[in-house]
């Protein structure tokens, strides 16, 4: 009984772990309402508007639109949120009223890109010399980095799924095959998920930049769901290890 437990209990926490790397992938891919409700990060632009006008005492305009069906990267106009994925980035005008950029296996995270393509071309000048030699706007860095970890997250979610499959199929020789790819699934969602992690913590810096003595960017950076997700399901990965191994000693089906 001792194994059946282990086999019950590994496969439920894999099983999990593949459900949470699946609502991971599917992030910002359109803006309905799971997808719209996961991303790897948030940047609230909404405040950026009347820093400037704070900062230039000049009146600002053009640089939002309140079109939600514009299509992004046209310099149509800033949208007041965007949200990354793993596959493409939305931004909306007000709550899920947006759009989404094109789908792209292993999309880059280049949140200052996202934004300077949606302005005027005086403005994303402004925002040239505003944010020069920040990490947020080294999308180089930024793009590199999150698209190595997509693959992370890919394979460890491939991994974790080929763990589930062999676990349920109940073979004593299955069960080695299951815990090693559990642990090769822990491991690259690991990474994925550290990369991640230390790409938004590094982007925040913006949350605190000041464009003139006094006056924040009013920008703001943020984890996204899909970071917590990630991190979830390595929880359940790492916890699925222990009993698939018992039950390689312990299962006699």
């Amino acid at each position: 009984m001792k194994g059946e437990y282990c086999i019950g209990g590994a496969s439920f926490l894999s099983a999990v772990a593949v459900l949470l790397l699946i609502f991971v992938h599917v992030g910002q891919i359109n803006t309905s309402s799971v997808p719209y409700g996961i991303s790897m990060a948030t940047l609230n632009v909404s405040g950026y508007g009347n820093a400037l006008f704070q900062a230039f005492k000049d009146p600002i305009q053009g640089l939002y639109t309140d079109n939600a069906s514009l299509p992004l990267g046209q310099g149509l106009g800033l949208r007041q949120e965007y949200k990354f994925g793993l596959y493409s980035y939305c931004a909306y005008v007000t709550g899920s009223s947006g759009s989404c950029s094109n789908h792209t296996v292993a999309s880059r995270f280049e949140p200052y890109n996202a934004i300077t393509a949606d302005m005027l071309l005086n403005y994303s000048q402004y925002s040239d010399y505003i944010f020069v030699g920040t990490t947020f706007k080294n999308s180089s860095y930024l793009g590199y980095n999150s698209h190595v970890a997509y693959y992370f997250l890919l394979l460890g979610t491939l991994f974790a799924f080929l763990s589930l499959l062999t676990g349920v199929l109940r073979k004593t020789f299955l069960f080695f095959i299951s815990a090693a790819l559990a642990i090769l699934s822990t491991i690259f969602v690991l990474i994925g998920a550290a990369i991640w992690t230390s790409l938004v913590k590094k982007a925040e810096s913006i949350n605190t930049l000041q464009i003139s003595s006094g006056v924040l960017d009013g920008m703001s950076m943020s984890y996204g769901s899909g970071v917590y997700l990630s991190w979830a399901a390595f929880a359940c990965l790492t916890a699925s290890i222990v009993p698939y191994m018992i039950s390689c000693c312990t299962y006699r089906g």
